[in-house]
């Protein structure tokens, strides 16, 4: 415990140093122009404000007082003490991730923040850091309740959620290779090239944070292939570097919609519904974009 709780303490600091390790790596071999200055400024702001301002503004209400209520409310307590409850303590956070991570794809309400990490048009580092601002104000802490209802002390969830996030770091690069074996059990860069490429092929697959076995239990994995390059950003890519545009501007469009809304069920579908969705069933969901691609290609219709 107290060495993780040292690598957390110093996470910030470590995250930094290596994009920018990336990115000089990046400049030797291409030139000035070989890395994406602009978006890694836009990603390091967001980072600096989210840790600092936004945490001290924004504390984590919903930890203390939505997690630590189901914890008085457990169904029992797991031996923290023991190796096995920390394992347990893991594999249940992870499912509760995956859940948050899929539902961040797929529910346009969480979409809303998720898609801020998506915006960069290319896969550095810096992008692991790219978060969004308003992710305490959406309630995705509400997936994680589960974890102290059967037992794990909210402390050993956040714990556990700051290493997974802390994991995932080191996925957001385009220079290392498949890795065989461990493609079948591990989150891995290849893996999550795939969850950040917004080719059709690509869309909505490998939710998971360390593990990926829950995609594969699930149906969301999705294998990266050769012959079809990750093309990363968004669907309607971005090409502002406005940091108040890139945070908000999917936040403006959801405002838009509810207010052209006609009836209850519009309202309940622009903000549960996947990214996309229209009412006139002639959106731009993932199913919806595979359909009208190639619908034998893609097994919808």
């Amino acid at each position: 415990m107290p060495v993780l709780l040292t690598v957390l303490k110093y996470a910030n600091a470590l995250v930094l140093v290596a994009s920018m390790a990336e990115a000089l790596v990046f400049v030797v071999r291409r030139g000035w122009h070989g890395y994406d200055w602009k978006a890694g400024s836009v990603s390091v702001a967001d980072f600096l404000v989210r840790e600092y301002p936004l945490r001290w503004m924004l504390p984590l209400v919903f930890w203390s007082d939505a997690m630590n209520w189901v914890w008085r409310h457990r169904l029992w307590t797991l031996p923290m003490n023991h190796w096995s409850g920390w394992l347990a303590c893991f594999v249940v956070q992870e499912f509760c991730y995956y859940w948050y991570h899929r539902a961040a794809h797929r529910t346009r309400w969480f979409w809303c923040t998720h898609a801020v990490h998506h915006s960069p048009n290319q896969l550095y580092l810096s992008t692991a850091y790219r978060i969004g601002w308003t992710g305490r104000l959406t309630g995705s802490t509400l997936f994680f309740v589960a974890a102290p209802l059967l037992g794990i002390p909210p402390q050993s969830v956040m714990l556990l959620l700051s290493l997974n996030l802390l994991y995932q770091f080191w996925l957001h690069v385009t220079w290392i290779p498949r890795l065989g074996p461990l493609e079948w059990i591990l989150n891995t860069p290849s893996a999550h090239r795939v969850h950040h490429a917004s080719n059709l092929e690509y869309l909505d697959g490998n939710y998971g944070g360390v593990l990926i076995v829950f995609d594969r239990l699930f149906g969301t994995y999705i294998a990266e292939m050769r012959d079809v390059p990750c093309r990363f950003g968004l669907v309607r890519r971005v090409t502002s570097y406005n940091l108040l545009t890139i945070e908000f501007q999917h936040w403006h469009t959801l405002w838009r919609d509810l207010l052209s809304a006609r009836s209850v069920r519009d309202i309940y579908g622009y903000v549960a519904k996947p990214p996309g969705w229209k009412p006139d069933g002639k959106g731009e969901t993932t199913e919806e974009l595979r359909r009208q691609a190639d619908p034998q290609s893609f097994g919808v219709g």
